[in-house]
């Protein structure tokens, strides 16, 4: 069969190369290289880090972006991840950098090229507590940073975060993961983005982040062609060992981590295995598997089932593939072939 080339519109990187570190050529190396697996538009994630970071590897990108061949996987802009989250949902970032979701302080870090906010909805009209901010915001709906960020044309979307109020809100960022769940009671982020059929929600599909179960109430519960696929990756991702910026530890260190790799991903030590990449504490750091492979997974587990036949599997993987296309109202050339075990047999950059 065949499809569209797959968007990517949340990693953080692979090949080695972070999104936050990484320098133009690193850019254009992983933009060149991941297309090979099939993915044709990529927004480079950026974690929670300091405003200088943020805009220093906010410039690379852009910069990287005015320097693509034909070759490349087009950089269709960047997704804002970070500082914007809630405390008590902050997954691996660091809250030291997190700031009081105001339009104020989204223009320390404002760009053109952010096309994807992350944020939490929950601290606007809030007085929750925000590190280095001491308070929450409170100003009217028609003032504030999701109505800001709509008039720009950002994608906002609830993550790291426990509100289920998602007005204003376009979707949601990898469901089920740092945000409250699914309650038979009261209003929770998950919930709320499950029941509404106007909010496109990213999901990680690895078998790590979510279980089948959680995923099959996903793909009953929404809408196709408002799932978004994303991988969620890490710099180590795709990348032989040892990485580029770690250390192999010594299966006698009886510490976190032993037999793992060792590297630096948000300000924390993160711990690889080969499969699963996590904090000292056992926080899930992302993902470390592309979203080809996520693809195969799902078309084979949570797909392969005596009522679906080939053909409504087919159908099932054409749309969640364009499902990025329309939420992002763009279109790029080239196209995928798959084999009958949805392995990509051919990618056509044209």
């Amino acid at each position: 069969m065949q499809t569209k080339l797959i968007i990517e519109q949340h990693f953080h990187g692979c090949f080695g190369i972070d999104f936050n570190k990484a320098s133009v050529d690193d850019v254009l190396y992983l933009s060149k290289e991941i297309l090979k697996y099939g993915i044709g538009g990529i927004f480079p994630t950026l974690v929670t880090d300091s405003v200088e970071n943020i805009k220093k590897a906010t410039a690379v990108i852009k910069e990287a972006s005015q320097k693509q061949t034909s070759d490349m996987a087009k950089i269709l802009g960047i997704h804002l991840e970070g500082i914007f989250i809630n405390p008590e949902k902050k997954g691996i970032h660091n809250p030291k950098h997190f700031l009081a979701p105001t339009i104020e302080n989204y223009k320390l870090v404002e760009d053109d090229f952010i096309k994807i906010v992350t944020l939490a909805p929950e601290m606007i009209n809030s007085h929750r507590p925000v590190v280095g901010e001491g308070k929450g915001v409170n100003v009217l709906p028609e003032k504030n940073l999701i109505s800001y960020l709509r008039s720009k044309n950002i994608k906002v979307q609830a993550g790291h975060c426990v509100g289920g109020d998602l007005t204003g809100c376009t979707g949601v960022t990898h469901l089920f993961n740092a945000m409250s769940g699914v309650a038979h009671r009261g209003e929770t982020t998950a919930l709320s983005a499950l029941v509404d059929d106007n909010i496109y929600t990213e999901i990680i599909g690895d078998g790590i982040h979510v279980s089948d179960k959680a995923l099959k109430l996903v793909f009953k519960s929404k809408p196709f062609d408002k799932i978004i696929l994303i991988s969620d990756s890490l710099p180590c991702t795709n990348y032989p060992y040892p990485l580029r910026e770690g250390k192999q530890l010594l299966a006698s260190d009886r510490d976190a981590g032993a037999g793992c790799y060792e590297f630096t991903f948000a300000d924390e030590k993160v711990y690889y295995d080969g499969i699963k990449a996590t904090s000292k504490e056992g926080t899930i750091a992302g993902s470390t598997t592309m979203i080809p492979k996520i693809i195969k997974r799902l078309m084979n587990t949570i797909f392969r089932t005596s009522t679906l036949s080939t053909t409504d599997r087919e159908k099932m993987l054409s749309q969640l593939v364009l499902t990025p296309y329309s939420y992002h109202n763009i279109d790029l050339d080239g196209s995928i072939e798959w084999d009958e075990d949805f392995n990509i047999a051919k990618v056509n950059k044209k």
